[in-house]
């Protein structure tokens, strides 16, 4: 080891007293300065004092159906990854203040770091407290919003009380998992890519301090690699990295970060695979199917990092679902909303079989680690077939609407005490009104319009310039207000915007509804969070044509198991080519929305829900229906396409 290498690690110990332990069941500080399970020098890291290039990739256990996190990490394994690095969503973690939910099967993060170790992975964590990951608010809880004087990403009092309750919490799961224990956490990651949002050092310096306080491995930040984003999140004391293309990342990582305290091994900690897909017209899903070039790039890429015995990770490995209402949204000056699907062109798809890409980066990978050290990869199983399910009606979404709550204004979704779903507001005409509808401060999300229980119009924040909805409303009309959370938006960039959209994340309508120059007052609130679907019921709604409100749809249909206990046997896609837009419960779960606009037509549906032998249930939430019946059926390749009307709202 060179003299520079041992005056770093000497700083590093100094500046990091706390990695060697932070109870009184922690390693001594001895022994962890004399034999660290894993360090750095100024070009390599160490594990258990022998280099160890970080051949990583991207996957986050609430993302998976936990009974497929094992299948998914040996394929892993298979590939030729010896790490896994892994987000972890707060807002699942703590939906509610203080309720802590790690003892839930897909919140299990400890669980899955465990299995990791068995099938031969490291793993990284990157816990956030933001983690974007093209997930709702970034991994924020919404409860957050409510929290008096909250600034979210912020060294203010209310958002790092918040931050430092969150991480120690999850510290207490994941403590004795660090591989200065014997477990498989090599590092974990302070914020993320926080150069791209701000420059609050204070925020950065203060996370850096409590995950120190809580972990005894090293820390690394990850930003962009120029200039303004590693200069905006490099911590002192925390190795600096980089993502995003390694030749331009790594120079600007050397050139930008002059503080030896952040210097070290090169690590590309987000390569990306492809990319995910927003809703919307002319949203082509990203893939690499039928694209060569981008592939030979990819390998070209990965041959220039670990050639040079650097370190990286791809993004994703395997993407996973947004399952229920779990997606996020991008601010582009419209709301860029991500769809259900976070297949990300990753080489292990969305239902975890492997692709062509897998295979050309296992080949490259294979170049750079000794023969016969990559395991093989499990044959892929066949998707199931599910022949068409007809759904009938079952009740109006306008029926279920339980306790009303009267306002002289329009409440938000967090003045409800609700995080995702819909809201719903009526008010009674008592003056002629005539103009264009302004729901609130701006259109946020989707609203769609109804009078007297027909839909009058749609006002989508998806579309820059959304159309207009002008109405004439006489005395004794009930004006009807359907606001649906298409998901919170989850990144903006200091480069990217009129307002910091990541702040702004209240949801329904905020202010007051106009129609021309007229203040609507008077509210009849509902909520509709739509953790469940509705119970079945005899009850039947009247005629269905469109412009009818939005109508809940029921079926069943049963499945053969075969010869195998795999469920992954009775993996399908399910595509309701009738359907409008709306979501889709298997048996109570929530596999997430469906919109005829697409890139998405189906929807991964895991056979870890279904029940071989017996009936199964389907609802759907149609939100546009025009007919009486619905038809879904399962397909063993899934379908992308766009509708084909660009103007479609």
């Amino acid at each position: 080891m060179m003299l520079w290498d041992r005056l770093l690690i000497a700083l590093l110990a100094a500046l990091s007293p706390k990695w060697a332990g932070a109870s009184d069941s922690s390693p001594s500080l001895t022994q962890s300065a004399a034999a660290p399970a894993f360090t750095y020098t100024r070009t390599s890291f160490l594990l258990n004092g022998k280099p160890y290039i970080i051949i990583g990739g991207q996957m986050d256990p609430q993302r998976i159906p936990p009974a497929y996190w094992r299948d998914r990490l040996i394929k892993a394994r298979a590939m030729g990854l010896n790490t896994i690095f892994s987000y972890v969503y707060w807002n699942l973690l703590e939906p509610t203040q203080g309720q802590w939910t790690s003892s839930e099967e897909s919140n299990d993060i400890a669980k899955f770091f465990r299995i990791a170790q068995d099938v031969g992975l490291n793993v990284v964590l990157r816990p956030g407290p933001y983690i974007c990951g093209e997930r709702e608010w970034g991994g924020f809880p919404a409860w957050l919003a409510r929290v008096p004087g909250m600034k979210v990403r912020s060294s203010g009092a209310a958002f790092m009380d918040a931050a430092e309750s969150y991480l120690k919490r999850l510290a207490g799961d994941l403590r004795d998992l660090q591989v200065t224990r014997g477990g498989p956490l090599l590092m974990v990651q302070v914020e993320n890519e926080y150069g791209s949002y701000g420059e609050d050092h204070n925020y950065t310096q203060g996370l850096r301090d409590i995950l120190k306080e809580n972990f005894e491995v090293p820390l690394y930040t990850n930003d962009g690699g120029v200039d303004w984003t590693l200069r905006g999140g490099e911590v002192p004391g925390v190795l600096a990295e980089i993502d995003g293309d390694p030749r331009s990342g790594f120079a600007a990582r050397d050139r930008y970060i002059t503080d030896p305290t952040e210097l070290g091994p090169l690590l590309d900690g987000e390569y990306y695979t492809f990319a995910p897909d927003y809703w919307g017209p002319g949203n082509k899903h990203n893939t690499a199917v039928g694209n060569p070039s981008q592939i030979q790039q990819f390998v070209s890429d990965l041959d220039y990092v670990l050639g040079a015995n650097n370190s990286i990770s791809l993004y994703m490995f395997h993407g996973g679902t947004n399952f229920g209402f779990s997606n996020g949204a991008i601010w582009k000056n419209y709301t860029a909303v991500f769809i259900t699907s976070y297949d990300y062109g990753a080489p292990l798809d969305e239902s975890g079989r492997t692709t062509d890409l897998y295979f050309k980066f296992r080949d490259t990978i294979q170049k750079y680690v000794p023969e016969d050290s990559i395991p093989e990869p499990p044959a892929n199983v066949p998707l199931l077939e599910i022949s068409n399910i007809t759904l009938s009606p079952t009740i109006s979404l306008f029926d279920t609407l339980g306790p009303k709550i009267n306002s002289v204004a329009p409440l938000t979704m967090e003045e409800l005490d609700q995080a995702y779903g819909l809201v719903f507001y009526e008010h009674t005409v008592n003056t002629t009104l005539q103009g264009t509808l302004q729901p609130g401060d701006r259109a946020r999300d989707r609203v769609i319009v109804y009078v007297n229980g027909t839909k009058k119009g749609v006002i989508d924040s998806t579309y820059s310039q959304p159309a207009p909805v002008s109405l004439t409303l006489q005395p004794g009309d009930t004006l009807q207000l359907l606001v649906e959370n298409l998901g919170r938006v989850d990144y903006w960039s200091r480069e990217s915007g009129t307002f910091v959209a990541l702040e702004d994340q209240f949801k329904g309508i905020v202010g007051n509804v106009t129609i021309g120059s007229r203040v609507v007052s008077g509210w009849n609130v509902y909520s509709l969070p739509l953790d469940e679907p509705p119970a079945a019921t005899q009850a039947k709604p009247s005629a269905i044509a469109p412009g009818s409100p939005p109508t809940f749809f029921r079926g069943t249909f049963q499945i053969e198991s075969g010869n195998t206990t795999d469920p992954a046997a009775l993996d399908t896609f399910l595509e309701v080519p009738d359907g409008v837009k709306g979501n889709v419960w298997i048996n109570g779960f929530n596999l997430g929305r469906y919109w005829v606009v697409g890139p998405q037509q189906s929807l991964y549906l895991p056979g870890t829900i279904l029940k071989p032998g017996v009936e199964n249930e389907i609802v759907i939430l149609e939100l546009e229906p025009n007919g009486e019946t619905l038809t879904a059926l399962g397909v063993t390749e899934r379908t992308w396409a766009n509708y084909p009307d660009p103007d479609y709202p």
